[in-house]
């Protein structure tokens, strides 16, 4: 097994839903089936404007023949383990290259050593202290860049990214810098005293039933919006219009609260706003018609 990176752009040829499965040639299949059981980034192209870099990691779970193109194969993720990062991860850092233990890093599958795995995800998952904390790390051990470390101490940091606690505070911290930590339903944003923002990450289809810790699946809620919104009580078609269940018993006081556009305010970026399939999800088994 080894670390990899997996090149993404939003609107190629290929059939990628990062958070679920990934599409490459056959060129790459000796490659990408080293990594199967281990650990990947996600890495837009250096040539695309506005490129985010590194942006994710996820577990492959296995390799499959793509079941529409013929001569191409399918990564798929392991259900729970794609991560977004936030930061994102520029392709150079202080004068040098993220990726430094590769002298061409431009093949779309390619393996990725100890050291750079390390550093990509110190990087883009850092442990801080500008959100609350949810619960405490059961392995909080963090390996800082040091070329020198032996590869067994790799492992804390595989298992830090399956933590939940870790996996909570860091899809928060996405989520509200994708949406400036404004509310997508009232358009509030809130600070307290202490400077924390009052808006909530709110998973479209909750975790316990199969959604990913991505932005695709995630709102900045105000926490009465999220309460509505986990209970069903408020939903989101695919156009994004603010839907109000004929089950609220102070319908008003609701639609007072609905910012004036009646649209969920969301991400300027493609790739940052609701996923129809996840929306879909949610009007079928969470909202009340």
């Amino acid at each position: 097994m080894t670390f990899g990176v997996f090149m993404h752009k939003d609107g190629s040829i290929y059939d990628d839903i990062p958070e679920a499965h990934y599409q490459f040639p056959k060129i790459y299949l000796s490659r990408a089936q080293q990594m199967v059981g281990d650990w990947v980034v996600y890495r837009e192209p250096v040539k695309l404007p506005q490129s985010k870099g590194f942006f994710a990691v996820a577990k492959v779970e296995k390799i499959i023949p793509d079941p529409v193109e013929p001569d191409r194969y399918r990564a798929l993720i392991e259900e729970g383990s794609f991560l977004p990062f936030e930061p994102t991860v520029p392709h150079m850092v202080d004068g040098q290259p993220v990726e430094r233990d590769l002298a061409n890093a431009q093949a779309a599958v390619r393996p990725l050593s100890n050291s750079d795995f390390r550093r990509i995800i110190s990087l883009g998952l850092p442990e801080d202290d500008t959100l609350p904390r949810i619960g405490e790390l059961e392995t909080p051990n963090r390996v800082q860049d040091n070329p020198q470390m032996p590869f067994e101490i790799e492992r804390p940091i595989v298992q830090t990214l399956l933590n939940r606690p870790f996996r909570d505070r860091a899809f928060r911290r996405a989520v509200l810098y994708a949406y400036d930590g404004r509310c997508a339903v009232t358009g509030w944003k809130l600070v307290n005293g202490g400077g924390r923002l009052e808006a909530e990450a709110a998973h479209i289809r909750p975790v316990e039933h199969g959604g990913p810790d991505s932005l695709r699946n995630g709102l900045a809620l105000s926490g009465t919006a999220h309460w509505m919104f986990d209970r069903g009580l408020i939903g989101l078609t695919d156009s994004l219009d603010i839907m109000v269940s004929r089950q609220v018993n102070d319908p008003s006081s609701v639609e007072a609260i609905i910012n004036p556009t009646r649209k969920a305010i969301v991400p300027t970026r493609e790739s940052e706003r609701p996923h129809p399939q996840f929306l879909a999800w949610h009007r079928e088994h969470c909202f009340k018609h």
